[in-house]
């Protein structure tokens, strides 16, 4: 039986797209990594994520129609918050140095650096959307 065109958008929705400018493309990559591998690319961000948008909603019928289980969908409110990162000793005192210099704890600082990372202060802008914001 096909969707609505109403409930493959409702399903599509469910999955985290992000739109982020790429230095080495010279473009806006958009991708939904938790649906399909790959993703679109242009010039404009409002037109790469609206072509994504699509892109998802095609798929969830690709699928569909295929009989296949679409994937579980991970949203922000089901991570912990935690996670555990291996290095090598020296690296780890070395981060802990470099964070006790700047007055702040470790994980202080890792979070600062990967918050940096994530919102374009690195030099790319990462922008993350579900259900079309």
């Amino acid at each position: 039986m096909k969707l609505s065109t109403a409930k493959v958008r409702q399903l599509a929705a469910q999955y985290p797209k992000y739109v982020e400018w790429s230095d080495d493309d010279g473009c806006f990559i958009g991708r939904c990594p938790q649906l399909f591998a790959g993703g679109v690319h242009g010039q404009r961000e409002a037109v790469v994520y609206a072509d994504l948008v699509a892109l998802a909603e095609e798929w969830v019928e690709i699928l569909h129609g295929d009989g296949t289980a679409l994937p579980k969908a991970d949203h922000s409110g089901e991570y912990s918050g935690k996670f555990l990162v291996r290095m090598d000793p020296r690296l780890h005192q070395r981060l802990s140095l470099r964070a006790a210099s700047n007055g702040e704890s470790l994980n202080q600082w890792v979070v600062r650096r990967l918050a940096q990372a994530g919102d374009g202060a690195s030099g790319g802008e990462l922008r993350f959307g579900v259900d079309g914001s």
